[in-house]
């Protein structure tokens, strides 16, 4: 440690009963960083200035609520130092206790040792979070509340500060990468961030901790794919294949020999194999294992920090109350006028998305062509893997800009909403702005799993775009190996940009920001000398610590929405569609291994304090989690039943291959490709309308037919019964895989009980002795009326005996 980090440690400390930053309250025992709330504005020299009497104003509000303000001015910034007395918080905490949700954290205890006071105090959690509620609920006499006035620029910023010391433990214990591997202080998270914290970095560990299964079997199945790589007759027949190809565009792409293509049949085996079923499956009761085991993780720690049954709206009105005793309750409202705007404007929203897919399968058809012509014969040999790259790389560039719009969207279709709590517009603006990503992100996925080399027609009657470009075809091998590069460059690319820009942008900004702070710092250096603790310290001295967390990035309400949506997005690439990317489960887990201490070090250090929220849950968030478990039962059933050769491998194995006769000598999948192609020829009028004679010719050789993937009719290219056949064992497939996991889900869930039976005891056992408490109590009271109530009697009595007596003796 060096000098300025121990000087930054003994900042607050008391010597001699006194501190360099003590002034900064009325009475000295209170440091600097006890104050609640900071509030900066500019300075305003002009009186008369409409934004000068809206400040006063505003802290003479506060004032009347008994809040205590302190302002220091410094350069041209005025900054306020709010504090709230004891009474607001006695308010809030019995409150709480009389509440129907929130009263067994009222039982809690919310006192606890203030190490600089010496006595015993509210936690600075608590108070941040009142304060917070009573700063943004003070209203001008012209209704204009704290929001308003900060996009007025009445006010320039408002935050609440650090803590030194818990900071500096946060950073020794979590907060630095060198602790990547070790456990998440999340009580200590808790007190010092809140709740809300807390448990999205619990429910991040805990995702994270069970994602080293997945990634195990994951491994187990490419390697699977891997140790049959050159013994798998599939690649054998493709990479020893003299089978002619159809070409792939219509100018400038001639036919191909089968062979050609064989490092792409290498790759598409070791993603589509016997293993990705298994994979598939295991994937999905994974997803219902996860959300189990972190209930019951969840219900052990909101147990022990006693808000088991805490409501947020609940919370919500006793802020309220707490503010202002004579409030009226925000009554529930429905319009049916509203709801149906929402949902057409959101609608419409979805729209826009899939059309923007549209527009990339159009760019990568488009690219593709224009390639395939390219002089470079690299580029024309690959031009589908190249227009496939540069579709995915397309994909995140329109994801990035769509986050913004999707962000816009949301909150002002919650503002057509009129939610009547935060709680609740929290909730709508997190569904909202879910499903906008999520169709802006499998959007691309969905047409390359489903539709790639479905649609596209057949030599003689292609599908084309504007009359002019052929759609995109499938290889022969299959799809599969498009939608896993798809994924991979889209998961890769998300997770490392993502990560660098998250880190990098705040750390830059923080160091510009710095630079400032140590040069107000500068100014000052006597502070550190004994003689200015003695005597009354300068504006510097006070305002160092408010100055440090000014210079801070800012947050809001959206910032732990931002990491939550974030990891979710994560955990539907994890699960949906994980057929074609075994590997992605294993990406995550690394990505997660940095991403925790890349968010503790965004926090703690390079950004400001955000408000401590109380909760109990993630929130909506845990229906969103459950809605993608569903989804990802379908999506793997459809993928495998329909995107992969798995069926109709199986359908050759048993019925149409070498072994459905009983032959044995050979290789059951010996002929596969050449059964799953048919055959064009050149001589037919249709298919001349397509293919040139000159694009037949391949080495020298002139062709006058080509094959290409189908189950069609080599005369009249009609659908034969093979293609019925297996598409009505594809939806079988797709119905019985689907019923066999949900089954399988519902079972893991009823077997694995929500709560442990230990948080069952422990609520059990503290209900029972809060009931024998108040029991007691009750009993106390009475016992002091009764005694009251004789004590009243006696001293009558005796009053009036000695009236008697005294009369006695006049008379």
């Amino acid at each position: 440690m060096n000098s300025q980090e121990a000087m930054e440690l003994d900042e607050g400390r008391p010597e001699d009963g006194n501190s360099c930053s003590e002034p900064l309250m009325a009475w000295n025992m209170y440091s600097p960083r006890i104050y609640d709330y900071v509030l900066v504005a500019d300075k305003v020299d002009d009186k008369t200035e409409p934004s000068y009497k809206k400040q006063e104003a505003f802290i003479e509000q506060l004032k009347g609520k008994k809040m205590q303000v302190n302002d220091v001015v410094h350069e041209e910034k005025v900054f306020y130092g709010i504090r709230a007395p004891k009474e607001i918080f006695e308010k809030y905490k019995y409150l709480l206790k009389v509440s129907d949700a929130c009263n067994w954290s009222g039982e809690q205890g919310l006192l606890e040792l203030d190490e600089d006071v010496g006595s015993e105090d509210f936690p600075q959690s608590t108070r941040i979070r009142v304060v917070h509620f009573v700063l943004h609920h003070t209203f001008l006499n012209s209704g204009e509340n704290l929001s308003e006035l900060l996009e007025q620029k009445v006010f320039d910023s408002m935050f609440c500060v650090h803590e030194r010391k818990k900071q500096k433990a946060l950073k020794r214990l979590w907060a630095r990468w060198t602790a990547v591997f070790r456990n998440q202080p999340i009580d200590e998270i808790r007190v010092y961030f809140g709740e809300k914290v807390a448990l999205y970095y619990l429910w991040l560990g805990c995702y994270t901790y069970l994602l080293v299964p997945a990634s195990v079997v994951g491994i187990i199945i490419f390697l699977y794919g891997l140790a049959f790589f050159q013994t798998s007759p599939l690649i054998t027949e493709v990479c020893e294949s003299d089978i002619i190809m159809c070409p792939r565009c219509d100018k400038g792409c001639n036919a191909w020999n089968l062979s050609d293509t064989c490092a792409y049949a290498k790759v598409n085996h070791l993603f589509d194999n016997e293993g990705t079923v298994a994979f598939a499956m295991f994937m999905a009761i994974w997803a219902t294992l996860f959300f189990e085991f972190w209930k019951r993780h969840r219900s052990k720690y909101v147990s022990k920090w006693k808000v088991f049954n805490w409501c947020e709206e609940e919370e919500e009105m006793i802020l309220e109350v707490v503010n202002d005793e004579k409030c009226k309750p925000k009554e529930y409202h429905h319009s049916y006028w509203r709801t149906t705007l929402v949902l057409a404007l959101s609608t419409l929203l979805l729209v826009v998305i899939i059309g923007l897919t549209h527009m990339l399968v159009v760019t990568r058809v488009v690219a593709a062509v224009q390639l395939a012509e390219a002089e470079w014969d690299f580029v024309s040999e690959y031009a589908d893997m190249c227009a496939m790259l540069i579709g995915a790389v397309l994909h995140y560039v329109t994801m990035q800009v769509m986050s913004k719009v999707n962000k816009a969207a949301a909150l002002k279709l919650c503002e057509i909403e009129n939610c009547r709590s935060f709680a609740a517009l929290e909730k709508s603006f997190t569904v909202k702005m879910f499903t906008f990503q999520f169709f802006t992100l499998f959007s691309s996925l969905i047409y390359i799993a489903f539709f790639l080399g479905r649609i596209n027609g057949y030599p003689g009657n292609y599908v084309r775009l504007a009359g002019k470009w052929r759609l995109e075809e499938c290889h022969p091998s299959g799809c599969l190996t498009d939608l896993f590069i798809q994924m991979a460059v889209i998961l890769v690319l998300k997770q490392t940009v993502n990560n660098i820009f998250e880190f990098a942008v705040p750390w830059f900004k923080r160091c510009l920001k710095r630079a400032k702070a140590k040069k107000l710092e500068r100014k000052c250096g006597h502070c550190y000398r004994k003689a200015c603790r003695k005597e009354d310290p300068c504006d510097v001295c006070k305002l160092r610590d408010w100055i440090r967390n000014y210079h801070l990035n800012d947050v809001n309400a959206f910032s732990l929405f931002n990491e939550f949506l974030e990891m979710v997005l994560q955990f539907s690439f994890t699960t949906i569609f994980v057929a074609a990317f075994p590997l992605a489960p294993l990406l995550a887990f690394i990505n997660n291994l940095f991403e925790i201490r890349l968010d503790a070090i965004k926090m703690v250090s390079l950004e400001r304090r955000l408000v401590p929220q109380k909760t109990n849950d993630i929130g909506v968030w845990t229906k969103v989690l459950e809605a993608i478990g569903v989804l990802a039962v379908i999506a793997n059933g459809l993928v495998i039943g329909f995107s992969t050769d798995f069926i109709p491998r199986l359908a050759y194995q048993y019925r149409y291959g070498p072994c459905a006769n009983g032959t044995t000598d050979i290789h059951c999948m010996t002929g596969y490709i050449n059964d799953t192609l048919a055959t064009a020829y050149v001589t037919d009028e249709k298919v001349r309308s397509d293919f040139s004679f000159q694009q037949m010719v391949v080495n020298n050789v002139n062709y006058t037919h080509c094959r290409y993937k189908d189950y069609r009719s080599n005369e009249d290219q009609s659908l034969t019964p093979k293609f019925w056949f297996i598409l009505a064992i594809r939806f079988a497939f797709v119905v019985l895989f689907e019923h066999v996991v949900v089954m399988c889900k519902f079972i893991a869930a009823w077997f694995i009980p929500d709560n442990p039976t230990s948080v069952k005891n422990s609520r059990l056992h503290d209900k029972l002795q809060r009931l024998k408490d108040e029991l007691k109590g009750q009993k106390h009271h009475n016992a002091m009326s009764d005694g009251s109530t004789e004590n009243f009697a006696f001293q009558f009595c005796s009053s009036s005996a000695s009236s008697r007596l005294a009369t006695e003796q006049k008379g």
